[in-house]
């Protein structure tokens, strides 16, 4: 198996560190308000290939988090008049998200951890830093903790940058920072912010930040050092460079591969609260059946961009429908085969996850089985029928299945 490991900007071959084995991490959602079509779309590129893994005989644990503390919570919930219970919108976002993974069909990660149950963790890495002489807290008193960028030269690898080309670190106040570039990795609790948000710690009651949150979960569950690291495209930089040079820094070998999914665009044009061009995740599932979002979601590679529009979810309900007819048709004249994937799908989802060459191949088993019945060729319809059953098996789209409900849901809609 290969896949294009973003830090080294090239396909390269996935030999697991530790054989029969793989561990992959994938940065969760921030749930501070409720899912749209990208989170989907990333949630479903790693469902994919952990299912393609776990195909292949690979043991996966996928750990996915769930960022509940973060300023953009706090800023979310104080909006809505209960800057208190900050928790309790964390809580009432993520199981948002949790229905809107489980009607896609993802399935559920191995571990998913909240980042509010890993602040030991957090606060360890941050000594850690510090004592290495790549962290300092703010000389102000302010408790803060910042991770000084200059002391660690490959500070920029995963995103290709030069220190001096980056702009300033926008994630915390820069009152005590010795450089714009320094991040936060721990945020001292201000007079005016919510007290039940902060814990103690050795440089004074705070919060951490966002970056060590997932370096801290990436190391309880899979250790210091991991297989592969995966989240949308955006999260490149600043997100995942920290994340690298944090735990670099640490003495971690952290994760040895790098996956960035690509992102979504509506109409051509990126989603944004200024273009009022947002799809979320309810809307999109109330326009059509859940499979046939899948399958939208799922038929570009992992890496482009997906653009929807008006007639994409009639596209990919229809080309679910030729799926549907067939395996119904077959089913009623033959027995299906074994059922074996095709050479040419394994293949395709072998390089870098090739899912729209894999599409490619059972639809044309479609069209043989299709021919064989036609000719009334059973045992060809049959091998068909058992090699598209274990195809849409794999990639979690077989329309006659028990989780879809068996077949249609509501009329394709258009986007708006």
């Amino acid at each position: 198996m290969r896949l294009y490991d973003t830090r080294r900007r090239e396909v390269v071959d996935l030999v697991p560190r530790v054989d029969g084995r793989i561990g992959m991490y994938v940065c969760g959602p921030t749930v501070q308000s409720s899912p749209h079509v990208g989170h989907l779309r990333s949630a479903l590129v790693y469902d994919l290939w952990r299912r393609w893994l776990d195909h292949r005989g690979l043991d996966v644990t996928l750990v996915r988090n769930v960022t509940d503390i973060d300023d953009k919570i706090l800023d979310a919930a104080a909006a809505a008049g209960d800057a208190d219970r900050w928790w309790a919108l964390a809580y009432r976002v993520e199981l948002e998200f949790t229905a809107a993974y489980t009607a896609i069909g993802v399935l559920p990660p191995t571990y998913e951890p909240r980042a509010t149950a890993s602040i030991g963790q957090m606060q360890e890495i941050v000594q850690r830093l510090i004592e290495r002489g790549h962290a300092y807290p703010a000389p102000d008193g302010s408790g803060d903790v910042y991770f000084d960028t200059a002391s660690w030269p490959a500070y920029g690898e995963l995103t290709n940058q030069r220190p001096d080309d980056m702009e300033a670190a926008a994630d915390a106040d820069p009152r005590g920072k010795r450089d714009p570039r320094d991040f936060a990795l721990w945020k001292g609790r201000k007079a005016a912010e919510i007290e039940s948000a902060s814990w103690p710690s050795p440089w004074g009651h705070g919060r951490p930040g966002w970056h060590i949150e997932c370096s801290a979960m990436a190391r309880r569950y899979l250790g210091d050092a991991f297989d592969i690291h995966g989240g949308g495209l955006d999260l490149r930089f600043p997100h995942h460079e920290n994340e690298l040079a944090q735990s670099s820094a640490a003495g971690f070998a952290f994760a040895k591969h790098w996956l960035h999914n690509g992102l979504v665009t509506i109409n051509g044009q990126k989603m944004s609260k200024s273009l009022g061009n947002s799809v979320f995740a309810a809307d999109l599932l109330g326009r059509a059946r859940p499979v046939a979002v899948r399958y939208l979601l799922a038929a570009a590679h992992y890496r482009s961009t997906i653009d929807l529009h008006d007639g994409s979810l009639a596209e990919a309900d229809a080309a679910l429908d030729r799926i549907e007819a067939f395996i119904a048709r077959a089913s009623r004249s033959t027995t299906p085969g074994a059922p074996l994937i095709p050479e040419a799908f394994a293949a395709a989802m072998d390089e870098d996850l090739g899912v729209p060459q894999a599409l490619a191949v059972l639809h044309e088993t479609v069209r043989a089985g299709n021919t064989a019945l036609d000719a009334d060729d059973g045992a060809g319809a049959g091998e068909a029928l058992g090699a598209v059953r274990a195809m849409t098996a794999v990639l979690g789209i077989d329309p006659t299945a028990p989780e879809w409900g068996g077949s249609t849901g509501p009329e394709v809609a258009a986007l708006g």
